[in-house]
This record gives structure tokens, sequence and C-alpha cells, in this order.
């Protein structure tokens, strides 16, 4: 595993926006930094919108700037000065049917592992997740707090299509599908929960700060 970067990182996304990664370790708190960030951030005249992502910031101009040195320094000043911003969001228990045709990559991530199928359960629904960021599709939420046990590399051939509510794990972390649609993911199991409501206010059901807590309703082999 490549050690993380020492400094932040720029990228350019187009001539519209830029795309700031943070250094260091990848954790809660360095997510609550960036929470912060963008909450300075989007008050800026030059920034249309502040999108956080998983310890990365991208930030959408009002106007293309004619050079971008001075909006990098003040991102950089602005996350050296960064204090991790807690939120107190919902928690939301989500029942989960582990296995069975729901979950048709368990033998993939035991064998990987060296865990049992009780074991990965256990572990898995165990932590109180916080969500970091949304992204992905419409609805999607990334997740901190797996079990570093439970790491299990993405799959080497995508799967085509899995299904909203399907539950799985990549590297190291782990999701809930809002929708269905091709995935790398090794899926261990499935939900029922509606993640995104166009019609609704904001459409995503859940937001950075939020919680998940996965119950176990079955485990099925």
């Amino acid at each position: 595993m490549n050690a993380p970067p020492a400094t932040p990182a720029f990228s350019l996304l187009g001539t519209t926006a830029l795309l700031f990664e943070a250094p260091g370790a990848f954790d809660l708190e360095a997510q609550q930094r960036i929470w912060a960030l963008a909450k300075e951030a989007e008050a800026w005249p030059e920034i249309r919108e502040a999108v956080p992502g998983m310890k990365n910031l991208m930030l959408t101009f009002a106007e293309p700037p004619q050079t971008l040195d001075a909006l990098q320094e003040r991102l950089m000043a602005a996350w050296q000065a960064a204090r991790p911003l807690a939120r107190s969001g919902r928690v939301v228990e989500l029942p989960v049917v582990y296995g069975g045709t729901g979950g048709p990559h368990m033998a993939d991530v035991v064998a990987h592992t060296g865990l049992s199928v009780e074991q990965i359960v256990e572990l898995h629904s165990a932590p109180l997740y916080p969500v970091y960021a949304l992204g992905s599709h419409p609805g999607y939420c990334y997740l901190g707090g797996m079990d570093p046990r439970l790491a299990t590399p993405r799959r080497k051939v995508p799967v085509m299509s899995i299904p909203g509510g399907a539950v799985s794990i990549g590297g190291a972390q782990t999701g809930v599908s809002a929708s269905a649609g091709p995935s790398g993911w090794n899926t261990i199991g499935s939900t029922t929960m509606s993640f995104f409501d166009p019609a609704a206010e904001p459409p995503a059901a859940l937001q950075p700060g939020d919680m998940i807590r996965f119950r176990v309703e079955a485990v099925l082999r």
C-alpha cells in the first residue's frame, strides 16, 4: 500500500472546478476537517459550490479564474487552520440479510480474510458507521469505520449490475448501493431502503454526519 501524501494535491477538473486532496491518514478526524474546509470555502465569492468527497473537496468556480495560485494558497492556509467539524446526524438502522443470493460474494470475502461467515457478519454489523460523503451515484453514502480485518480487494472483473440495497465491501470500505448499477465491490448481503427521492428536500435520504448501523436480520448459506 502506498504511503499517504505529505502535502495536499490539486487537480483541475476541466475549466470549471478544482479538486483538493488532503494529505495524511484517512480517518474520521481528517474527514471532519474536510467538512470544515467545505463550510468555509463555500462562502468565498469565487466559489459556486464546495462538495466534500472522501478526504477531498471539489470546488466549482463562479467564473473560471485567470490563475489558480491565489486560490491554492488560500486553500492550503485554510486546510492548515481547519479544525474537525463534528456533525450530530441521525442514526439509521438497516436490517441486513447476509449471504444467500443477495450476498453472492460472501465466499470470496471468506477466502480472502480467512474468517468464517459468522465472524464476518459479527465484525461487519458491530460498528456504528459514519457517513463521510455522498457520491458515486445519487444517494450513495461513503462510510468509514469498517473493521480492517474485513478489508477485501475490489473484484478484478466488475459485476455488470447489482441491485439497490446491496451491502458490499471494497478494499477497506463498506457501503450500500442506493440503486441498481455496475460495481467492482464484493456484495455480502442486502437491505431495503430508499436512499434517494428527487422530489424530496433534500433528495438524498442521508447526509454527511449521519450514522448507519447494520442489524443482522438473517444469515443465509
